[in-house]
């Protein structure tokens, strides 16, 4: 039986993958696995048999990464599995950056009472709210990937030039990206050319603060900005001093803040990226299938500290080896083994920078194995599966 802490309520249909042999509760002490979605893992104790972390969404800035390098946790994220929820809360907040519509509808409440006089009010008073339509204009879409692509596709669906930037982008990206959608190579073009710009990154030392005072004043004026990725790759005081002037007409965001909550051209949404019951209920089966199948079979599946790595079982044993990535480490494993007499069924190593990952099947075991393996320096964790 594993024992698995939910740090947040995820979906009955996720949980319901772990079937039987799996205790789950938020109230458990030593987990085997954890689930989170939003709360911070920053100063949690993390015991030592704990194996994964499940994070039900794409960020893992809550979660203590070095730490987990460190004791041999695998983390796992959930890519592209709320994109699709994302990408039509961008598509709204497009509207809502054009029309006025927040505005209109706040004005309109304040119209009761007026009785037979509120048609002939709204005519007079509508005039404040009128916006500029989407179609024909020109988006910038920087971060091409699951949730960035969709963005980019829709816009163009919309009838509107969409330029496009990632110099990182995959070639999956690459290929469902709408052939209409402009590549661009350098950032600039798109502060310059754009009318909407919408940001679609991972918060990285790069990615922060990316959009700014300085990247503001390239842009043209008037321009409409939506933050849809993380709160840190806006710098919020820029954005109010650039609403505040006229050089930004709106700014659409998913982050409230005390400074921008309440500031004339901003609509703050409660983060409400990724809540939808379907995108709630993709990150929870999917975060349950990758936790599942490493702690069953070793496996590993976007993961955000280690490699990516999966094999056919090929034996009765699996010893699955986290360690540091290093020159002769396969040599020291193989050698351990080959001494305890343990035939080598099937093998398989991969890296991701520091660390790496190696797989050993084999048809018997000695008992002596791991502790001989444990005690290779540069070896992090081995268990047998």
């Amino acid at each position: 039986m594993y024992n698995v802490k939910t740090y947040n309520k995820v979906s009955e249909l996720g949980l319901s993958v772990f079937g039987d042999n799996y205790f789950v509760s938020d109230d458990v002490e030593n987990p085997d696995a954890i689930l989170v979605r939003a709360t911070s893992l920053h100063g949690e104790k993390l015991g030592d048999n704990l194996l994964a972390i499940g994070r039900t969404g794409a960020g893992t800035n809550n979660i203590p990464i070095d730490l987990c390098n460190e004791k041999g946790i695998v983390v796992f994220n959930t890519p592209g599995a709320n994109a699709n929820a994302v990408k039509e809360l961008v598509v709204g907040a497009l509207i809502l950056s054009s029309r006025r519509i927040i505005p209109s509808i706040e004005w309109v409440k304040t119209l009761k009472g007026n009785g037979d006089k509120i048609i002939e009010l709204t005519e007079k008073g509508k005039g404040a709210f009128v916006g500029p339509e989407i179609k024909k204009k020109k988006i910038g879409v920087i971060g091409l990937g699951a949730v960035g692509g969709r963005v980019a596709n829709a816009a163009s669906d919309l009838g509107m030039k969409v330029y496009g930037y990632d110099p990182y982008m995959s070639l999956s990206s690459a290929w469902n990206l709408a052939n209409n959608v402009i590549h661009i190579y350098n950032i600039d073009e798109i502060f310059k050319e754009c009318d909407y710009i919408t940001v679609h990154v991972p918060l990285t030392d790069i990615t922060k603060n990316m959009i700014n005072k300085e990247t503001i004043a390239k842009m043209k004026d008037g321009v409409r900005i939506l933050n849809y990725s993380r709160l840190e790759v806006v710098n919020n005081t820029d954005i109010k001093e650039a609403l505040e002037s006229g050089k930004v007409a709106s700014f659409i965001t998913d982050f409230p803040t005390e400074e921008i909550i309440g500031t004339d051209g901003v609509v703050v949404t409660p983060h409400l990226g990724g809540s939808t019951i379907e995108a709630e209920d993709n990150c929870g089966e999917m975060a349950v299938h990758e936790v599942k199948d490493y702690i069953e079979n070793g496996n590993i599946v976007n993961s955000v500290n280690l490699p990516d790595i999966k094999m056919p079982r090929a034996g009765k044993y699996r010893i699955c080896i986290i360690h540091k990535n290093q020159p002769r480490m396969l040599n020291a494993i193989t050698s351990i083994v080959a001494e305890n007499d343990v035939n080598i069924e099937n093998m398989l190593n991969k890296s991701r920078g520091e660390y790496a990952y190696t797989m050993v099947d084999a048809a018997d075991l000695n008992d002596s194995v791991v502790e001989k393996l444990s005690a290779i320096e540069g070896i992090i964790r081995v268990r047998i599966v």
